[in-house]
């Protein structure tokens, strides 16, 4: 049963009980915690988050590098596999490297892509087949997921332990009415106790 009287809990009051002290008090942490503590959590792990997938891009981009290459093998007639957002083939590539003429190797192309045709692909450093480095759009969307899944914990652990302490409080608040009944019970209805 809610109250008209705002602010009930922080007056001097014969009625007010601890436990109504302890969750005026819990209130109060809880709407600190939401409004600074959880967004300070999602700005330092997207902060983090950024650091680390901006670390990942440049080393990928250190590592990997990409070739114009002709299409030598033929294109599958099965389905494609799915690589990020477009259907790839897995097909025999060509290309010339300067200083050590030309290799041969198998690496995923864009799905509708035909024998002959010149194609940008990927390789890393052993010579296999890999996907582009992140961009910068990659690592930006990296930062916001990570930053807001960490805010949003946050938020749903302060609210766990608000309804825990909510509980708690009403399990004592009852056993309290519970004990004062006991006491007062006998007295209004003249039975012994």
């Amino acid at each position: 049963m809610r109250t008209r009287a705002r602010g009930w809990r922080w007056r001097r009051n014969p009625l007010r009980r601890r436990s109504d002290m302890v969750e005026a008090w819990t209130v109060l942490a809880v709407a600190v915690l939401l409004f600074l503590g959880a967004p300070l959590a999602g700005a330092v792990a997207g902060w983090w988050a950024h650091d680390t997938a901006r670390a990942v891009a440049v080393a990928q981009r250190a590592e990997r590098h990409q070739v114009r290459a002709k299409v030598i093998g033929r294109t599958p007639d099965a389905l494609p596999s799915v690589s990020g957002r477009e259907h790839t083939y897995r097909v025999s590539v060509r290309w010339t490297e300067p200083g050590s003429g030309p290799r041969t190797a198998t690496a995923a192309v864009p799905a509708g892509t035909h024998r002959g045709e010149t194609v940008k692909v990927w390789f890393d450093s052993h010579g296999r087949s890999v996907p582009p480095p992140a961009d910068e759009t990659t690592v930006w969307q990296h930062t916001l997921a990570i930053g807001g899944c960490a805010a949003g914990g946050a938020a749903a652990v302060v609210l766990l332990g608000h309804s825990a302490v909510r509980g708690a409080a009403a399990r004592r608040r009852m056993a309290e009415w519970e004990r004062d009944w006991a006491r007062t019970e006998p007295q209004w209805t003249h039975r012994k106790a």
